[in-house]
């Protein structure tokens, strides 16, 4: 794997829905590296090089984060909060994946800067859909700032 790859982070804390993601977007034909993280608090530590990943300090954004709404420690709106207050990750691409149906989740994420907003399909084979949209749009056709670097 190539260090210098545009990588994706996962936001994920159920076992099976991060098993599940990560197949539809090997199903996809994505072939960017995908981290994974399990929480808010270490979502946070991977994108600002603290703690158990202070050795990630100088290296570069991940291209893309899939968040998670409902998640331990730090919810996914405080996770996006805490991204777009920081000028190293305000432009990050954040994509909101929820299973959450409820208007108030999704204003709350656009009004704190969410990119898109995809509520999880049941059936697979439409999350492989979407899944496969969303990797093409975000990672293939959509063009990031100057000056800003993914890996």
């Amino acid at each position: 794997m190539n260090e210098n790859e545009p990588k994706i982070l996962l936001v994920e804390d159920s076992p099976t829905d991060a098993e599940l993601t990560m197949l539809a977007l090997q199903k996809s034909n994505m072939a960017n590296p995908i981290d994974l993280v399990r929480d808010g608090a270490e979502a946070l530590e991977y994108l600002f090089g603290t703690g158990a990943y202070a050795w990630r300090a100088e290296r570069c954004l991940p291209q893309l984060v899939l968040l998670d709404l409902r998640l331990p420690k730090l919810d996914g709106i405080e996770v996006l909060q805490q991204i777009r207050a920081n000028p190293r990750t305000r432009r990050l691409p954040v994509v909101i994946m929820t299973s959450s149906n409820e208007e108030t989740d999704m204003a709350r994420c656009y009004d704190h800067g969410a990119n898109s907003y995809i509520r999880k399909p049941v059936d697979f084979e439409h999350f492989i859909a979407a899944v496969k949209q969303l990797s093409l749009y975000w990672l293939v056709l959509n063009e990031t700032p100057p000056g800003e670097q993914a890996a």
